[in-house]
């Protein structure tokens, strides 16, 4: 049961009812991934849906040169894959996880089959993938028109609103653990770029950093409308 209540929390199926869930949760294979392992990387790609119970997951990819662009980065509570008739977008990604993560994927088959008879179902889905797109083409929009500054701005507000923790001030801290470099694989610049701009971004009191940590105050960085 406690799966089925787990299960349950998704905003994706909360259109099932019990026997639903129940049914989606004989589907469902749950793996403990220790922190820093491959879910996937482009050559050992399979069609499979899966779900983050808990952790958190890096998506991006390497370019021929051997740099790295992170497209993306999920918690609890997100699905991500691929299926015939399903695309998150990640079949090129490689996929691994920043913190152990307890990982459920869900027998492809079965699946398709599941969601064919459950239509309150299918729109759930269809309701989760357009968020997804909307998301990336925001993203996509940003990293090709804005200015550097705007651009690390937008990957930090996007980062604080899918993965912020309140603090005492006005600030927000980004739960995960970020260097310049994971800053850089972002926006597609140097580390040498980033450090300076987070240094002018610090100056103008729209962040505070710390060791691998950044906290946004998200008033005045709205204020810039970049977002």
């Amino acid at each position: 049961m406690d799966n089925i209540h787990y299960l349950s929390q998704f905003n994706l199926l909360k259109a099932l009812d019990t026997d639903d869930l129940i049914e989606m949760e004989q589907l469902t294979v749950i793996t403990v991934v220790p922190k820093h392992t491959f879910i996937q990387t482009p050559e050992t790609f399979s069609e499979r849906l899966f779900f983050v119970k808990k952790g958190k997951v890096r998506l991006y990819k390497v370019n021929v040169e051997g740099k790295q662009f992170t497209s993306d980065i999920i918690n609890e509570g997100n699905v991500f894959g691929e299926l015939d008739m399903i695309s998150f977008g990640t079949r090129e990604h490689y996929i691994e996880t920043i913190e152990e993560s307890h990982i459920c994927h869900i027998d492809s088959n079965r699946f398709e089959e599941f969601i064919c008879n459950r239509p309150r179902f299918m729109l759930s889905l269809l309701n989760v993938l357009s968020e997804r797109i909307k998301s990336m083409s925001r993203l996509t929009e940003n990293l090709a028109l804005g200015n550097l500054h705007n651009k690390i701005l937008f990957i930090l507000m996007k980062l604080a609103d899918e993965h912020g923790e309140k603090s005492d001030d006005n600030y927000c801290k980004i739960s995960v653990p970020l260097s310049h470099q994971e800053i850089a694989n972002m926006i597609g610049v140097s580390r040498e770029t980033v450090t300076m701009a987070l240094q002018e971004l610090v100056k103008e009191e729209l962040i505070k950093t710390g060791f691998k940590t950044i906290h946004v105050d998200r008033e005045n960085i709205l204020a810039t409308n970049i977002t």
